[in-house]
């Protein structure tokens, strides 16, 4: 149904200076869904992945065109502050980097700064509730004073993932998250992607087949900036329409 696509991609091409790494792509991302991408390294799906809340804004040799539409209104228009939008699309990178304060500062520096709450109880709850909603609360609730990077790499990049939906973001975008994980923490980190998927659209970046196949509803494959193939993962996997998917699938390719 296309009142349940959340972000619309069109023509989107990205230079770094003259080499360009994204090639007019065109894809539509739903909501309450999770959306991997895939590809060998270099293949453009980071470089995609940072188009949807302009982090390569940050990229003084990046050039970004074409048009990304969240829910039909353009995020590159003039008017749209990248500061706003990233608390619309929140982010959690491939290393955990809990910022160097408590566990409770981590979660509340986002609410604090967008003002989205009313007094100190409001802001209690807000800490509460994120870290319930990222597997957290029971192993941290007795230690919110202590610093977030005193914690184990799985917990860190828990709380990273609490402290980007603090600011109640409508999509979450996860650039390779288990990278630097054990297999334990990774699985943990799994199981809270299917639950977030009931809230959120997710889009992650993966290295992982095996993962993209056990988290994701659909999955992009990329090869050499160009989106090759797109559509639902089971299918995607089984039944491959392009034969560069066929190879990298079966590793041909990578």
């Amino acid at each position: 149904m296309e009142d349940e696509v959340k972000i619309s991609a069109r023509g989107v091409q990205v230079y770094y200076e003259d080499k360009q790494a994204i090639k007019n792509v065109d894809v539509k991302i739903q909501d309450k869904t999770v959306t991997a991408f895939i590809g060998p390294s270099g293949c453009g799906k980071s470089t995609f992945l940072r188009c949807l809340n302009r982090m390569n804004d940050t990229i003084s040799i990046c050039r970004v065109e074409g048009e990304i539409l969240l829910e039909g209104q353009n995020i590159y228009h003039p008017d749209v502050d990248p500061v706003q939008l990233r608390a619309k699309v929140g982010m959690v990178f491939q290393k955990p980097n809990p910022f160097p304060k408590s566990i409770y500062e981590n979660v509340a520096y986002g609410p604090r700064i967008h003002g989205l709450f009313e007094s100190k109880s409001d802001l209690d709850e807000i800490v509460e509730m994120v870290l319930r909603r990222a597997a957290l609360w029971e192993e941290v609730k007795d230690r919110l004073s202590e610093p977030g990077t005193g914690l184990s790499g799985g917990q860190q990049q828990r709380l990273c993932i609490a402290r980007a939906i603090a600011t109640r973001p409508e999509v979450l975008l996860m650039d390779e998250p288990c990278s630097a994980l054990d297999p334990i923490a990774t699985a943990q980190i799994e199981e809270l992607i299917a639950d977030l998927k009931e809230n959120f659209c997710v889009v992650i970046v993966t290295h992982s087949m095996q993962q993209a196949a056990r988290v994701s509803n659909k999955t992009a494959f990329f090869h050499l900036g160009d989106l090759v193939e797109y559509g639902e993962t089971e299918e995607l996997f089984v039944r491959p329409t392009d034969p560069r998917t066929e190879s990298y699938i079966s590793g041909k390719i990578g």
